[in-house]
């Protein structure tokens, strides 16, 4: 078992940063983890994914304003969005499983988080 929590949401203007946290406990040892938010028509929409050694992927639309990274020591996963648009208001969830692929379809991660708003502002 997983248990991941999310911090880090709150409400930015356009143009601005913000750094979403995930903390994991349990069976973390390598791991993959992601980022996923809701989208239209979608079970929900990949955002980026990272595994344990730091091989990361991005959705097109937040390549080179997102940035994934973790801390293996710490059990924590980081999400830096910089350039931040109104399009990124979503509820980020974190998301993990225990294979080391770096799946973009939300059904193959096993565990969740509760979630944590973003809102951007324009």
């Amino acid at each position: 078992q997983v248990q991941l929590v999310e911090t880090g949401g709150g409400l930015v203007q356009a143009g601005d940063s913000l750094r979403l946290s995930c903390a994991a406990s349990g069976r973390t040892r390598s791991v993959t983890m992601a980022w996923f938010r809701p989208a239209p028509g979608k079970e929900g929409e990949f955002v980026d994914a990272i595994r344990w050694d730091g091989e990361a992927q991005y959705a097109d639309s937040v390549k080179g304003r997102f940035t994934i990274s973790r801390d293996n020591d710490k059990n924590m996963m980081y999400l830096q969005m910089n350039s931040m648009e109104a399009e990124a208001t979503a509820v980020y969830s974190c998301a993990a499983r225990v294979k080391s692929l770096l799946p973009r379809n939300i059904l193959l991660y096993d565990y969740w988080g509760q979630g944590t708003q973003v809102t951007v502002s324009s």
